[in-house]
This record gives C-alpha cells, sequence and structure tokens, in this order.
C-alpha cells in the first residue's frame, strides 16, 4: 500500500500536465519508450512499458488514430507489428518534456536530491532481490475446505439473524 500511495502521489503530479497534451498516463508512457528506440514490436512494447498486451493495443489504436505512432507489418511475419514514433508524436514528446521536468524538479527539491538518490536505490535493490527470489506459485490444495469454498465462491450462505426474545 505504501508503494501505491507513493505512487499516486508522484503520479498526480504529473496528470495535469498530460491532460493540458489530452494524453493519458500509459499513453505518455508509451510515447517516451518509443522516443528513445526506433522500432519496436508489439509484445516487446507490452514488456518495456509494463502494459498488457490487450491495454497496450487500445493505447496503440489511439495514439496511431491521433497521429503520433506509425505501425507497419514485421517483415518476417505478417502478422506481427511494428511500432515507432512519428514526427507528430516527437513533437509531443518535445511540447510534454518542460512540464516532465520542472515536475521532476519540483518532485526533487521538495523530497531532497540525496534521499531521492537514496530511494530510486532502494527500489532498485527491492525490485532484484523479488526478482531473484523463485516464483510463488499455489494450486488451491494447501486451502482449509472452509477457505477453499471461499476462493473458489462456494462459500456458505449466511444464516438469518434469529429474532431476540425478550
Amino acid at each position: 500500500m505504501s508503494l501505491l500511495l507513493a505512487r499516486e502521489a508522484v503520479m498526480q503530479r504529473f496528470r495535469t500536465s498530460l491532460h493540458l497534451f489530452n494524453i493519458t498516463e500509459q499513453q505518455w508512457r508509451v510515447l517516451r519508450a518509443l522516443s528513445s528506440i526506433n522500432e519496436i514490436e508489439v509484445t516487446a512494447l507490452a514488456k518495456v512499458t509494463y502494459l498488457l498486451t490487450p491495454s497496450l493495443s487500445r493505447i496503440l489504436k489511439d495514439i496511431e488514430s491521433r497521429g503520433y505512432i506509425i505501425r507497419r507489418p514485421a517483415p518476417d511475419d505478417m502478422r506481427r507489428a511494428l511500432i515507432s514514433i512519428s514526427p507528430q508524436g516527437l513533437t509531443l514528446i518535445d511540447a510534454v518534456a518542460p512540464y516532465s521536468e520542472g515536475i521532476y524538479g519540483e518532485i526533487y527539491n521538495a523530497f531532497g536530491k540525496e534521499r531521492m538518490d537514496l530511494l530510486q536505490q532502494l527500489l532498485k535493490e527491492l525490485t532484484e532481490t523479488l526478482n531473484a527470489l523463485p516464483p510463488i506459485t499455489y494450486t488451491g490444495a494447501e486451502l482449509s475446505p472452509e477457505l477453499a469454498a471461499i476462493a473458489f465462491g462456494k462459500s456458505r450462505r449466511r444464516q438469518p439473524v434469529q429474532e431476540i426474545e425478550e
């Protein structure tokens, strides 16, 4: 919850500028990723932007209709698409960038450079530590019958409250 609250506080600082340019956080994330590369396949773009493929597909459809990206079939497999940022998308990046840089500066000034550097280092270490752990897998067999009923939607119905006799 602390990580989610911190993310929300940070993103709240950026939303106003993104809304000024009529783009969402996710659209901005995609455009920023595309601005640093020549071209990328959709599934690889989903991985680098941490977006689910169905969500990314909707985002790409919208920003393509607005002229911010170029989509072309992969030469070796016509079922796959390659995505790149368009000149109009780069113009948008250049327009939003001063706002983002100002917000980053505001965050650094308010929180402090040393603390911000420490936070980024700790978050990097947390990510690396957790990614190094074996995955957690549950089959459901470890649940008691009562918890299994709750988990799989077969919980008991509540008994009606009996009236108290006076």
